[in-house]
């Protein structure tokens, strides 16, 4: 899928949200030490640059050359291109040696994945016992009341039919999403986990992000246009109601989180 992100890298790198510090925290809380993580689907590198700032070295993949392109440098962080399947003599030679991870992160992806294959890979990376695998998403925004109720029509009506079937994961906060790791200590169950990541926004910020979906590249391909003017003119009305132009945007996280055993 790392296609559909491509043409948008620019807008992907510049509007999505930064995840909470209180998410890293939390994770970083639960695995054996600081020493190694991989950020799987790295995008643009939002989550890896947090994570070098606990991890001493963080190896940093994604499929698209183009979001990696963008990806801030970091002395903490190796970014790696791989292909979709990372086969195991890829693993090895990409990203790292059997039982030597302290942790792997996804952040947005996961739905994306061929999940037992992933778990696999995933599994044989991670120490044991102990080795921690964090995925998390987050789904639609929260911005008020008059914004959120043209944001519902928009995403739930104009933009549904241009949405990979995968989207559904995220939509059901990956709930239903098999995990096949232990819960982590102070955990009942793998979760989710709820999180918010904030970002302040302009209304233009706001369209920012909306042109970054992959439903609106396929849309776009198909030659619709999303953000018609009727459109932008139902978002400007809600946006302007209160008169204030800058707003807080709150994007629900929600995290899966485990441990590997013994074998």
């Amino acid at each position: 899928m790392a296609e559909l992100f491509v043409k948008q890298a620019k807008e992907y790198s510049e509007s999505r949200p930064t995840y909470p510090q209180q998410l890293f925290d939390f994770i970083a809380s639960k695995t054996p030490s600081h020493n190694l993580a991989w950020d799987v689907g790295t995008g643009t590198g939002q989550a890896a640059l947090s994570l070098a700032a606990i991890y001493d070295n963080v190896i940093a993949t994604d499929t698209s050359p183009a979001q990696l392109e963008l990806a801030a440098p970091h002395p903490n962080i190796t970014y790696r291109c791989t292909t979709a399947a990372v086969t195991m003599d890829e693993l090895h030679t990409k990203v790292g040696s059997q039982s030597t991870f302290d942790l792997v992160a996804v952040a947005q992806a996961m739905h994306w994945f061929d999940r037992p294959a992933f778990y696999d890979r995933a599994k044989w990376l991670l120490k044991k016992p102990g080795g921690v695998l964090a995925a998390w998403c987050y789904t639609t925004p929260e911005v008020d009341a008059a914004v959120d109720a043209v944001f519902h029509r928009f995403y739930t009506v104009d933009s549904r039919p241009y949405w990979d079937s995968a989207r559904g994961l995220v939509d059901r906060k990956y709930e239903t999403v098999e995990f096949p790791f232990e819960p982590v200590d102070g955990l009942e169950d793998t979760g989710p986990v709820r999180f918010n990541a904030e970002k302040e926004m302009d209304l233009e910020g706001f369209f920012t992000y909306l042109r970054s979906w992959s439903a609106y590249q396929t849309a776009k391909e198909k030659g619709v246009e999303l953000l018609t003017g009727e459109v932008i003119d139902r978002f400007t009305a809600a946006w302007s109601r209160d008169g204030v132009t800058q707003k807080t945007v709150v994007f629900p996280v929600y995290l899966r989180v485990g441990k590997v055993g013994s074998s």
